[in-house]
């Protein structure tokens, strides 16, 4: 993989490079535009892990995503930094501009994108996805071809995210956001279609775009310099590069922050979130623990407490992720780096694996944690159920329910295609955009749980 061709301002829908007199580059026009998006506002009320809301404000999917970008950005800037001082006389004068000016940017905007493809209720609403596909697979299988319904018995928010960012959905423009290739393939975790989905293998541990976006998936590949996994006979690509640090950005933030919400919410005693925190910190041995030490002793506010040890831990975190990708680096531009660089610290740092195991235990299987997740399941499974059968019927078979349900289609997502996946994931496209309270509500209203209008 060469330095010189891991980025691209080409973006979707225009297939070009955009010239004009706006001052901002293409980068910053990146971030600007997902800032301003429907689809990254209606984040705000996506479940990161605790029920919303509550009396005490935890992160949801929009203030996880901002905090994953700042990280993102630092990230970017000392990684840019460095490929910029020890590659130089391999960089030509746009490259040295980009790894100096914009690679951050990069990074900042993959990072605020990254969940923008997750459906209401997280992880809860993939698994009824996948399992509704399932469930009903001898039934509907054979109305699909085997790629597409391999999409749907796969279903994943990284996936769909390509596909919300790069779509044209009835009445809007081509090529959706319109983003950067180089935002785009940031995020592309797991760049392979379904059938190659391979848990043993990182890049394909699970798939990174539908059937319907592979032609612009390969072009995106193709102009950012993406290796192709050859051994595979499906459509897989090694991860780019700069995939490796949007997704530490991620792990940091939520690994780290999921505690300190888990603490103000009383789910965890402060003293062990405390403890945890700065063990962390002097395992990772980046911070000077005497001057640590020294503010904690000013701080009596328990709260505070957690919100400085978890800023220094993310700190920490930053600085070794670093040191980790440049240690990789020659691995990881060849496509042949196999671990998260996550793992990597906790391979080497026991307090992070103690945090991992600690959260699974206490906070992830909370029984606060349970609910959302169990009532998740049920709310998208049903309404899948409600929209999805009737839509694969022929029209000349269909009831008068059938037609009731589709009417409930905002014009957006109606499709006149006659394919049965461009109609199922019309379906998928209106359900996975759903914010966790407008899938309650309509749950409610179908089930004649309430009824009536409301103001």
């Amino acid at each position: 993989m060469e330095l010189n061709n891991l980025y691209s301002s080409i973006r979707t829908g225009v297939d070009q490079d955009e010239k004009g007199t706006d001052p901002r580059s293409g980068y910053q026009k990146d971030y600007d535009r997902i800032i301003f998006s429907s689809s990254f506002r209606r984040l705000q009320n996506k479940t990161q892990v605790f029920p919303l809301p509550g009396s005490v404000f935890v992160h949801n999917r929009l203030t996880h995503s901002l905090e994953v970008s700042s990280v993102g950005r630092s990230l970017g800037d000392l990684i840019g930094k460095h490929i910029l001082k020890t590659y130089e006389s391999k960089l030509n004068n746009e490259s040295k501009r980009f790894y100096r000016n914009h690679l951050k940017g990069v990074l900042a905007s993959a990072c605020l994108c990254h969940d923008i493809g997750n459906p209401a209720f997280g992880h809860s609403g993939e698994d009824a996805m996948v399992s509704f596909f399932k469930k009903n697979q001898s039934e509907l299988e054979s109305k699909f071809k085997p790629a597409e319904y391999a999409d749907l018995l796969n279903f994943e928010g990284n996936a769909n995210s390509i596909r919300v960012l790069t779509q044209q959905l009835n009445g809007k423009a081509k090529g959706g956001l319109r983003l950067t290739y180089s935002t785009l393939s940031a995020i592309a975790k797991y760049p392979c279609e379904s059938r190659a989905k391979d848990k043993i293998q990182t890049h394909r541990k699970k798939f990174g775009f539908l059937q319907s976006e592979k032609v612009i998936f390969e072009r995106i590949a193709k102009e950012t310099g993406m290796i192709k996994d050859v051994d595979v006979k499906h459509v897989v690509y090694f991860r780019h590069p700069f995939v490796w640090l949007v997704e530490a950005a991620d792990d940091i933030c939520y690994n780290i922050i999921d505690l300190e919400d888990a603490q103000r919410l009383g789910i965890i005693e402060t003293s062990h979130c405390e403890s945890l925190l700065d063990n962390l910190i002097r395992c990772l041995g980046v911070e000077d623990m005497e001057s640590i030490d020294e503010t904690l002793g000013s701080i009596t506010d328990r709260n505070e407490r957690i919100s400085y040890l978890r800023a220094k831990s993310i700190n920490s975190l930053i600085f070794r992720a670093e040191a980790l990708y440049i240690e990789n680096f020659e691995e990881i531009i060849t496509g042949k780096h196999k671990t998260a660089l996550f793992d990597l610290i906790a391979e080497e740092c026991d307090a992070v694996q103690k945090i991992l195991d600690f959260s699974k235990k206490f906070i992830y299987n909370h029984r606060s944690v349970v609910e959302i997740e169990n009532a998740g399941y049920n709310v998208m499974y049903e309404l899948l159920n409600h929209l999805v059968i009737p839509i694969l019927k022929d029209e000349d078979d269909r009831e008068k329910s059938d037609e009731k349900a589709l009417l409930l289609l905002p014009k957006q997502y109606q499709t006149k295609s006659t394919s049965n996946y461009d109609k199922v994931l019309a379906i998928v496209d209106y359900l996975s955009g759903m914010t966790d309270l407008y899938a309650t509500e309509l749950y409610k209203k179908i089930k004649g749980i309430e009824i009536g209008m409301r103001n």
